[in-house]
């Protein structure tokens, strides 16, 4: 058994993960939002992988189920007032008066665990009201298209230009509508709240069309920006009706 410390931008991180469990990791534990740790079988490739990463840091390690052992260091977590958030393979009912959502960290982004994920799945609870449409951009692993669904959203459309996290998010019990690309591909004001945890370099980007889709009236929720991004995004966007933030990441509601 050998492991991998690999660096990587904080907006890239799950989708490093995604890909070391397709390279045939048999476990991987997040040090920090910038630094993850990848666990092969000693029959991995390991010259591969390494050229695969550069500069990652090569460590032996004893022979352990790393699986297991990143599993039991996953726990069930409250987000806001409403949600109550359990890994897949654990059967912990919710709270009363809250909602439960079944995640499934490492396969793509948006495992609840996550500060944007968390400031967009509260923002949701003060900015949704039941019946309301949503579409939400870059849906990752689907968990706030599913988040908008509990909290009685009549219509959720969700999309992300990764092939495969359209894949896992069709795989929820009750997915939203989903297709393989952005929000240039939506009709104007068809949803009163906009969802995009993306990056600020995405959401600037996309901006004009983030707030094209938007109802009159309704919300445009962005985050993926860490706080000392905000001002950049601030610059190149209409005024915020607020900002949020949660350890070193925000949300902007426009």
């Amino acid at each position: 058994m050998f492991s991998l410390e690999i660096e990587c931008a904080p907006d890239e991180r799950d989708f490093l993960i995604a890909e070391l469990w397709e390279h045939g990791s048999a476990g991987i534990a997040e040090l920090n939002p910038r630094v993850v740790r990848a666990f092969f079988d000693d029959g991995a490739r390991r010259a591969a992988l390494l050229k695969m990463y550069p500069g990652a840091r090569l460590r032996e390690e004893e022979s352990r189920d790393w699986v297991q052992a990143a599993r039991d260091l996953l726990r069930p977590m409250s987000v806001g007032t409403r949600f109550y958030l359990v890994p897949a393979w654990r059967d912990d009912p919710a709270p009363a008066g809250r909602l439960r959502i079944a995640v499934n960290p490492g396969l793509a982004f948006g495992t609840g665990v996550h500060e944007t994920t968390q400031l967009c799945m509260e923002a949701l609870e003060d900015y949704l009201a039941p019946g309301m449409s949503v579409l939400d951009v870059g849906t990752g692993s689907g968990i706030l298209a599913v988040a908008a669904r509990l909290l009685g959203a009549a219509s959720v459309t969700a999309c992300d230009t990764d092939a495969v996290a359209v894949e896992i998010a069709g795989k929820l019990e009750d997915p939203p509508r989903l297709f393989v690309g952005s929000a240039d591909a939506v009709a104007s004001g068809c949803a009163d709240v906009v969802l995009a945890n993306i990056s600020p370099e995405a959401i600037v980007r996309l901006g004009p069309d983030l707030l094209r889709v938007r109802r009159p009236g309704g919300v445009l929720l962005a985050s993926g920006i860490e706080s000392g991004e905000v001002a950049g995004v601030q610059a190149k966007m209409p005024q915020a009706r607020e900002t949020r933030n949660k350890g070193d990441w925000a949300l902007m509601a426009f």
